[in-house]
C-alpha cells in the first residue's frame, strides 16, 4: 500500500452557470489527497493519513476517499473546521490559490495523531504541499518522514504555494533537508524557479539528486517531463490536449509516477536500485498521460487506469 500524507481540503473552483453568472464550485482536494485518489483510480492499494474534520466538508472528504477504495484507518478526526481554498484560473498560467486554514483540522495534525507503527503492507509514504508549509502539521509530518526513512520508500512533491511561505530561504533550507531523506522527488520547473531564482531548474534538480534521492522527476507543464537517476536522464513529452483547468495535474502526475514504479515492483525494499531508462520512461509516461486527462476536466478529477489505456493505448 502507498499512503499519502497531508492536507485534505475543499477547493472552490471558478465556474460559469447556465445563465452566465460566475461563481465557485466546491471540490474535494488538497495535493496529497488528490494524489491518493489518483493512485487508487490507477489500481494501486492506497491509504490516506491526515487529520480530517467532523464538519460536513470533512464528511465530503471522507466519503470521496472511501468511495474510491482508499483506506482512511490511519487518519485522525477532529472537530476543527476544514481548510478552504479558492482557486484562480488564468488561461495558460499555473493555478493560483488562496487558503483559509487558521485553526483547521488538517494543518493541526500533531504527533499524537500518528500511529505508533505503520502496517507492514505500507511500502511507500507520499508527502508534500501546504501540509509541509504550515504548523504544526509540517513538523509532525517531517517527524514521520524522518522516522520512516530507510524503512519505507519516501516520495516528496514540494508543490510550492508562495503565499504560504513568509521566508523563502528558510523554507528552502528546510525543504532541502527533506529532499535528502526522500527516495523519490517529483517537482515542477515552476517550483524550482521560485525556490532558486535565476537558476537552471535541471541544474538544481541534479543537485537534489546528489543529496540522496534515487529519482528526481521534473515536470515542465505542457511541454515535457524529465526523470533524473544515477548519472542518466530520460525525457518524456507531454500529451497535447485541450485544457479545462490545471488543478490537480501535478498531483495526478505524481500518482502515475508512483503507480508505474509500484507495478514494476520497484517500491519494494531495494527496488529503486534497479531503476533503468525503461522503467523511468514508463513511469513518466503514465504520469503524463494521467495528468493529460485530468486537465481536460474541471477540478481535480483524475482518470482510472482503464480511461488512460482507452485514451492513449498501452504503455
Amino acid at each position: 500500500m502507498i499512503v499519502a500524507c497531508g492536507e485534505a481540503l475543499i477547493d472552490f473552483v471558478p465556474m460559469t452557470a447556465a445563465d452566465g453568472s460566475r461563481g465557485y464550485r466546491p471540490c474535494v482536494g488538497g495535493s496529497p489527497y488528490n494524489t491518493a485518489v489518483a493512485m487508487a483510480r490507477l489500481g494501486v492499494a492506497t491509504g490516506f493519513l491526515a487529520r480530517l474534520s467532523t464538519d460536513f466538508f470533512g464528511q465530503m472528504l471522507r466519503d470521496h476517499l472511501t468511495a474510491n477504495g482508499i483506506d482512511i484507518g490511519l487518519s485522525a478526526t477532529a472537530g476543527q473546521p476544514t481548510t478552504l481554498g479558492f482557486v484562480s484560473l488564468d488561461q495558460g498560467d499555473e493555478p493560483q490559490f488562496a487558503f483559509y486554514s487558521n485553526g483547521a483540522a488538517d494543518r493541526s495534525l500533531v504527533p499524537g495523531d500518528l500511529p505508533d507503527t505503520l502496517p507492514e503492507s505500507v511500502r511507500c509514504l507520499q508527502f508534500g504541499s501546504i501540509s509541509l508549509m504550515q504548523e504544526p502539521s509540517a513538523t509532525t509530518l517531517a517527524g514521520l518522514m524522518r522516522r520512516e526513512a530507510g524503512h519505507r520508500v519516501i516520495s516528496l512533491d514540494p508543490n510550492v504555494r508562495p503565499g504560504l511561505i513568509p521566508d523563502r530561504i528558510a523554507w528552502r533550507t528546510r525543504l532541502e533537508g527533506w529532499v535528502a531523506l526522500a527516495d523519490i522527488v517529483k517537482v515542477s520547473a515552476a517550483d524550482l524557479a521560485w525556490l532558486y531564482p535565476g537558476a537552471e531548474p535541471l541544474d538544481r534538480a541534479r543537485a537534489w539528486l546528489r543529496s540522496g534521492p534515487k529519482l528526481v522527476a521534473v515536470t515542465f507543464g505542457a511541454d515535457r517531463s524529465v526523470g533524473l537517476f544515477a548519472d542518466r536522464s530520460v525525457v518524456e513529452p507531454a500529451q497535447r490536449v485541450t485544457v479545462s483547468d490545471a488543478v490537480g495535474a501535478g498531483d495526478t502526475f505524481h500518482a502515475g509516477l508512483l503507480a508505474s514504479l509500484d507495478q514494476d515492483g520497484l517500491l519494494a525494499a531495494g527496488g529503486l536500485s534497479r531503476l533503468d531508462s525503461t522503467s523511468v520512461a514508463r513511469a513518466l509516461r503514465l504520469g503524463a498521460r494521467a495528468a493529460a486527462i485530468t486537465v481536460t476536466r474541471p477540478g481535480a478529477d483524475p482518470p482510472t487506469w482503464e480511461e488512460v489505456v482507452a485514451r492513449f493505448g498501452p504503455l
